[in-house]
């Protein structure tokens, strides 16, 4: 099991996974979210210092980082905020695009992870796997039981493609009505095209495959032109066959 207090370094290609643990190892994550965020994808994102992407929730979550040794860039990132500091900031990222309402009894023991990139050079699913297994082993060394999350889709094309996954994925995967929740800006499904032949983006493909539900149907995020997913992984329903990758005994 990995101590995510202190530095890990992994075999493959040199890398380091840690949290972050100044303000300047902060700030280099935001300025790796701002680089995929709003100059590769476009995403409007206002804030006060130039080629950074800060939000209120930054100051209270933690920062897992994979870092190139070789160039001592942090190349992937994700943040965390648990459920202790989502009382102290009065909820969750995610409340701000979805009524959470019916999970309401499991807010005690619910993590919520979000703002995942990886640097364009490193997009080889080899960030992204020590990514989840840092997330992995945050979930077990904290006893938390549900993991959290907006999943991004692109709707450069107006959203087609968006309606078209979910409508793929909504029959295998939509949560149980309990744990069901619903999005304060709908994407507007009967106006779109959902019968296209689309391909299921990584990240997405990844949750599910460890066990995740799709929570409701998608909310539309304006600022970044994206049609987003609520992600709910209960880790007992954890896929063993894919956690063995993840999770270091």
């Amino acid at each position: 099991m990995l101590n995510l207090n202190q530095k890990h370094h992994l075999p493959h290609n040199g890398l380091t996974l840690s949290m972050a643990r100044s303000d300047s190892e902060i700030e280099e994550a935001q300025r790796l979210r701002y680089k995929v965020f709003a100059e590769e994808m476009g995403a409007f994102l206002p804030s006060p210092h130039e080629g950074i992407d800060s939000d209120i929730f930054d100051r209270y979550c933690e920062h897992l980082l994979v870092r190139d040794n070789s160039t001592n860039k942090v190349i992937g990132t994700y943040r965390i905020l648990p459920p202790d500091r989502a009382r102290t900031i009065c909820g969750y990222y995610a409340e701000t695009e979805f009524d959470l309402t019916r999970l309401a009894h499991l807010r005690d023991r619910m993590v919520e992870v979000g703002r995942s990139c990886v640097h364009s050079n490193y997009r080889d699913g080899v960030t992204i796997a020590r990514l989840w297994s840092g997330l992995a082993d945050y979930m077990h060394m904290n006893n938390h039981e549900y993991l959290i999350g907006c999943a991004s889709i692109s709707m450069n094309d107006g959203g087609h493609c968006a309606a078209s996954i979910f409508k793929k994925l909504n029959k295998l995967y939509a949560a149980p009505a309990e744990y069901r929740v619903f999005p304060r800006c709908p994407l507007p499904l009967e106006a779109l095209d959902s019968t296209l032949d689309v391909n299921i983006p990584p990240l997405i493909k990844g949750y599910l495959r460890l066990g995740a539900y799709i929570g409701g149907e998608p909310a539309w995020d304006p600022d970044f032109n994206t049609a987003d997913l609520f992600i709910l992984l209960p880790m007992s329903r954890l896929n063993e066959k894919y956690a063995k990758h993840f999770l270091r005994k």
